[in-house]
């Protein structure tokens, strides 16, 4: 894996290319800290283990319990131990949309060394890896989606009649029973020892601001996903970072997060992507357990958090009750790479640039990955030192992304195009001059960035005066102007649209929209350009 690795992270940095430059700026017993000896690299599996829910070992328990009963009561197939190896994103995201709870590793193995993900040695570098996943008996398999069914298992969760039935079988004994006669025992928690009833995980996750200490904030809208086997549950975080999964658990499950928000974006890739990055937690309790996020105890998923919210606060902010812009794409793709210093909003799973031939072009070799992946935006997190840089380059690239919602491919390829143009030709420099060809596109499109990254940044941080992009060519003071006299982002952002291609069509779009604001428009435009 570490040369593909090496592929995908050369590929984006010949994207970075395609980028927006950077103002840098400079517990009780249940709260873990997320700690980076958890691991974030490739998980090492031990000795394939016994599994306790398999028809099989649970029909010996029940014998081993009731032998006198257990000829008259049969262990049915609750769910069906399966996996899959999807050939590419088409395939895997068909099989999320039916439901189906993707793991990409075996579950009943030991896991001698925690990490973020796995893969499959048979498998090919490059592709995507064996998918382990528990369905439905009754389950349709799509056509043409390469499954192996491997065994049928019993998960009690589901008896809940039997529970209640007269003939008085108590299914988590038998649970109990079937993790002693698998040599599992040491799984099970001292709380099911005590033969207390099993335990459904709820807690929540927390992330630090240090800018803001004394407010706590929840990890809003991610999935807490928890595992026994093949007993999986999960759910997602609310807005002040609370879950609660509707399952209960015998043993200490092993808990991660999902960076696959209810909201339908995804933060990316755990080299191979899938719906979002994965972040182990460990194990823990039955009851579950509460975790703190420190940017000093593990910066990965310290940054996967912050993007998650801020990318959250976004969508929240693009419509509330009194006003309403266009929204970035539901389902936008979000890379994050920590040795990267710039970053992109490139929106290739939605068509753009992808048709262009400057990207192929440049990219050369390397371009297969980038189209294979498909990211819409890319953040380069090498120069962000805190939550509030962060939070800032992830709101400046969501602003691009509403402006690509509004411009649609055509305006967005001729933009890519000419960033990277500027790239090659200055030395470095991927906004140009302004006096290039095509330069009024790069202008209007990181005027309103940038002054959109201002007023997030000021309104989560009220104490700042912070003007971002200021030093540059282009000037989003005009937008700061004008919003300090009535004309604010939810008013500007219907002006960008196709047709709006430099200042000048910028400023006559404002006026026929505004005209109530025509003075103050004109003076505006007239004090930056003269």
């Amino acid at each position: 894996m570490k040369k593909f690795e090496h592929l995908v992270l050369t590929a984006l940095c010949l994207a970075g290319m395609v980028s927006c430059g950077l103002d840098s700026l400079s517990p009780d017993d249940r709260t873990m800290v997320y700690d980076s000896e958890l691991g974030h690299g490739m998980m090492v599996l031990g000795k394939k283990l016994d599994d306790p829910y398999s028809v099989s070992n649970v029909t010996k328990a029940l014998a081993s319990l009731y032998p006198t009963k257990a000829e008259s009561v049969s262990v049915s197939t609750t769910d069906v131990y399966v996996r899959f190896l999807p050939s590419c994103q088409e395939e895997y995201d068909k099989l999320d949309s039916l439901g189906v709870q993707m793991i990409d590793h075996p579950v009943n193995y030991e896991i001698i060394r925690e990490g973020d993900y796995y893969h499959d040695p048979s498998v090919p570098e490059g592709d995507i890896t064996w998918q382990y996943a528990v369905v439905s008996p009754d389950f349709i398999f799509p056509r043409g989606i390469r499954y192996e069914i491997l065994y049928p298992c019993h998960i009690t969760e589901h008896e809940v009649v039997t529970r209640s039935d007269p003939d008085g079988i108590d299914w988590d004994a038998v649970e109990r029973e079937s993790f002693r006669l698998t040599g599992n025992a040491a799984m099970l928690s001292d709380r099911s020892l005590t033969k207390a009833s099993a335990a459904k995980p709820e807690g929540r996750v927390t992330v630090v601001d240090s800018r803001r200490p004394d407010e706590v904030e929840g990890v809003k809208g991610v999935r807490v996903s928890c595992n026994v086997f093949v007993k999986i549950g999960q759910a997602y975080t609310d807005e002040n970072g609370y879950y609660s999964i509707d399952k209960s658990f015998s043993s200490n499950p092993r808990y991660w997060l999902v960076f696959k928000n209810k909201k339908g974006f995804g933060i990316g890739l755990n080299l191979i992507l899938v719906g979002g990055s994965v972040s182990n937690m460990g194990k823990h309790e039955p009851s579950g357990c509460d975790m703190e996020v420190r940017q000093e105890d593990d910066r990965t998923v310290f940054t996967r958090c912050v993007v998650n919210n801020a990318i959250w606060d976004y969508f929240e902010k693009c419509a509330n009750d009194k006003v309403s812009m266009k929204a970035p794409p539901t389902n936008v793709r979000v890379w994050i790479f920590s040795r990267l210093s710039s970053s992109s909003t490139l929106m290739m799973q939605h068509g753009a640039v992808i048709e262009g031939t400057k990207i192929s072009e440049y990219l050369g070799d390397y371009a297969f990955v980038v189209k294979w992946f498909l990211p819409d935006i890319t953040l380069g997190t090498a120069h962000c030192n805190d939550y509030a840089s962060i939070y800032s380059s992830t709101v400046h690239e969501l602003a691009h992304a509403t402006h690509y919602q509004q411009v649609g491919k055509g305006f967005w390829n001729k933009l890519i195009e000419f960033i990277i143009t500027s790239f090659i030709t200055s030395g470095m420099e991927a906004y140009g001059t302004g006096g290039e060809e095509e330069a009024g596109l790069c202008e209007v499109s990181e005027m309103w960035a940038y002054y959109v990254e201002t007023m997030m940044y000021r309104e989560r941080y009220p104490e700042s005066e912070a003007v971002f992009g200021t030093s540059w060519w282009f000037f989003p003071q005009i937008f700061m102007y004008l919003d300090d006299r009535g004309l604010n982002r939810f008013m500007i952002s219907k002006a960008m649209e196709e047709d709006v291609t430099d200042r000048e069509s910028l400023c006559e779009k404002l006026k026929s929209l505004y005209p109530e604001f025509q003075t103050n428009i004109a003076m505006a435009f007239n004090r930056y350009y003269r």
